[in-house]
């Protein structure tokens, strides 16, 4: 907690400050107001004059109207503090995360931390607005009424100081009891965000296997078990009042009744004996009120412990000292200036190699894969293991494996999403730790598995990589992503608006879009995470004689074309890639075209058999189009793009 404040505190220290001595001005008006009572009660109630009774409610009067000016006062500077410095932890808690690798991601868990920025955010504001108006305010009144009380009569003292120790005792013994609990609570409320996510995201798989009863019961159990938590934190709790209360009452009837005694013999008067009471109740109900504050800030420490946690967590993927690469030219959409850095650099003829391989071959490799091997954090084997291989300007590979083959895990590597335990990647040359990550992922053009778009318009989720896209950009896009005719349809078209997470378009509309956002701003390696598996085998099919249309554009001006990398369960996605790689169990036990795989690759020739693909045989509807075979052809919408078979776009 103490961490916290100081490290966001720095903006708010006059209100941090200010506040409390605000809050104790107003406690030494209530440490006075017992003695102003018993100046009335002894000059005025007991001689029958008006006069001391009228100057006191006066004085009275005047102490409330300046205590609650600087009630008010206090309370704005709580609010400000409070507020001010939960808006700043969260937006560093927030970057914090968008720092985080996926590695780290998968430690801390998306329910987690969601759970942190907003629960245990708000547990810290809860303590801070306390803090400044109650830390000081209590405990201060405690001690003071205790010294007040004293000061009047050292014998009732003791059974003051007798009776606050017994309740001090109490709150000590509970506090002790409850503050593990309390701390048990925030991570079973993590375990009741995560199963409300669940099954909020994926209702309609829910309702589709009739498991609403399952999950109810799932949600129910984990509430379940964080209530069996919080009650046995209610009953440990509900001693407190009842028994705080008794040891009062009983100590009000012992001041009484000693003091009675000491009126009648002359050592008190009736208002000194009044002012006791006040003091001693003041007393005993600031040792609640403090016990309350404990609860607090035990919640509030565990919260902060959680959120320092990713604060003080150092991002496993950096780009440290890394330099920015200079490219060598622009391959880019056809009129779209290249913003390979994501700002600009100037000209719009740019370097696409590193600077210092400027005397070698424009050859250079796009992407090189040097017996690359990656784990999982606590995994017992590799997740890849020592893959190989090389990806030149232009070219198409293919990655195809069964589910859990580590076809996913091998691309997330090329853009740093992962960082390999073993080997190196390298793209145009250049190891990927070597690269700035704002510019590795400008280069690279990633489409993830599951197709995600935020709400928002078309237009503001296509701009993600070129924010200073135009629109002729973003429809040449839309075109070469096959999305241009559903997007046109629309009747605000670029400006259309989209819902959290696209649901108000098909599986494959949001697939096409997300592919189109990844070829905004030109990348230089598009990976296509089985991102077509939504599309149907035409679309998919004209997806593909787009993409080598698209790169045969760029070699012919003279530009770096593009380099491809397919993940795909078909054969029809990847057979005329270049270079097919195939995955078993993390292990590449395949590498070659398409004809060589079929000769020499057992587990090919068996995905092949699965898929009704035999040797240089494909079924009508999985026909694959190599570049080789389009040289001669123009595509277009509506038009013929193959001498085998007509694809129309869309």
């Amino acid at each position: 907690m103490f961490k916290l404040l100081k490290s966001f505190g720095g903006s708010y220290r006059a209100n941090l400050v200010l506040g409390p001595l605000c809050k104790l001005i107003e406690v030494v008006f209530d440490l006075f107001t017992p003695i102003i009572v018993a100046y009335m009660i002894d000059a005025g109630v007991g001689t029958r004059s008006v006069q001391p009774v009228l100057a006191g409610g006066g004085i009275l009067l005047a102490m409330a109207a300046v205590a609650i000016l600087f009630a008010l006062a206090c309370q704005k500077m709580a609010s400000r503090a409070s507020q001010g410095m939960g808006t700043s932890i969260r937006h560093s808690l927030y970057e914090q995360i968008n720092a985080l690798s996926h590695a780290d991601l998968d430690r801390f868990g998306t329910p987690s931390l969601t759970t942190r920025i907003t629960n245990d955010v708000n547990q810290v504001q809860l303590a801070i607005a306390l803090g400044i108006r109650q830390l000081m305010r209590w405990p201060f009144l405690a001690v003071g009424s205790l010294v007040a009380a004293l000061a009047i009569d050292v014998r009732l003292g003791l059974i003051f100081v007798v009776s606050m120790a017994v309740v001090g005792g109490l709150f000590w013994f509970v506090m002790k009891a409850c503050i593990p609990y309390y701390r048990s609570m925030q991570a079973k409320l993590d375990r009741i965000a995560l199963i409300v996510r669940e099954g909020m995201s994926g209702v309609r798989v829910v309702r589709a296997f009739v498991r609403e009863g399952h999950e109810r019961r799932r949600l129910a159990d984990a509430a379940q078990d964080q209530a069996a938590t919080a009650i046995a934190v209610g009953r440990l709790s509900s001693v407190l009042n009842p028994v705080t209360f008794l040891v009062m009452y009983l100590a009000v009837c012992a001041i009484l009744w000693s003091g009675g005694i000491q009126v009648n013999i002359g050592e008190l008067t009736q208002g000194q004996v009044v002012a006791f009471v006040s003091y001693m109740t003041q007393a005993l109900l600031s040792i609640v009120y403090v016990a309350n504050l404990v609860v607090v800030f035990t919640k509030a420490s565990a919260s902060a412990a959680r959120v320092n946690e990713v604060l003080a967590c150092q991002p496993s993927v950096t780009d440290e000292g890394a330099e920015p690469v200079e490219l060598w030219s622009s391959a880019g959409l056809p009129g779209a200036a290249e913003r390979a850095d994501g700002a600009g650099l100037p000209g719009a003829a740019e370097q696409v190699r590193p600077a210092e391989q400027a005397g070698a071959s424009k050859l250079t490799p796009t992407l090189a894969l040097r017996n690359v091997s990656f784990a999982y954090l606590g995994a017992a084997a590799d997740a890849v293991h020592d893959a190989t291989l090389t990806l030149m300007p232009g070219q198409t590979l293919g990655v195809i494996g069964g589910t859990g083959s580590g076809k996913s895990t091998l691309v997330s590597l090329i853009p740093r999403l992962y960082d390999a335990t073993e080997g190196a990647v390298e793209v145009l040359g250049r190891d990927v730790r070597a690269w700035q990550l704002k510019q590795l992922r400008q280069v690279v053009g990633m489409v993830p598995q599951q197709a995600m778009l935020v709400s928002g318009t078309i237009r503001s989720n296509l701009i993600w990589r070129d924010a200073g896209a135009t629109d002729d950009d973003l429809w040449r896009a839309l075109e070469l992503a096959q999305a241009a005719e559903f997007v046109r349809a629309l009747a605000d078209g670029l400006d259309a608006p989209v819902e959290a997470g696209g649901k108000n378009f098909s599986g494959g509309q949001r697939q096409r879009l997300t592919i189109a956002r990844a070829l905004v701003g030109a990348p230089k390696l598009l990976i296509l995470d089985d991102s077509a598996s939504a599309l149907d085998y035409k679309t998919d099919a004209a997806l593909r004689v787009a993409l080598a249309s698209y790169g045969r554009d760029a070699a012919a001006s003279g530009e770096m074309p593009p380099a491809v990398v397919v993940v795909s369960q078909r054969v029809a996605s990847v057979r005329a890639a270049d270079l097919i790689c195939v995955m078993r169990r993390g292990n590449v036990v395949g590498l070659g075209t398409h004809d060589e795989l079929v000769r020499t690759c057992a587990i090919y020739q068996e995905i092949c058999a699965s898929q009704g693909v035999e040797d240089e045989t494909v079924s009508p509807g999985m026909r694959q189009f190599h570049p080789a075979q389009l040289s001669h052809e123009t595509v277009s919408p509506g038009t013929t793009v193959s001498r085998h078979e007509e694809v129309r776009h869309g």
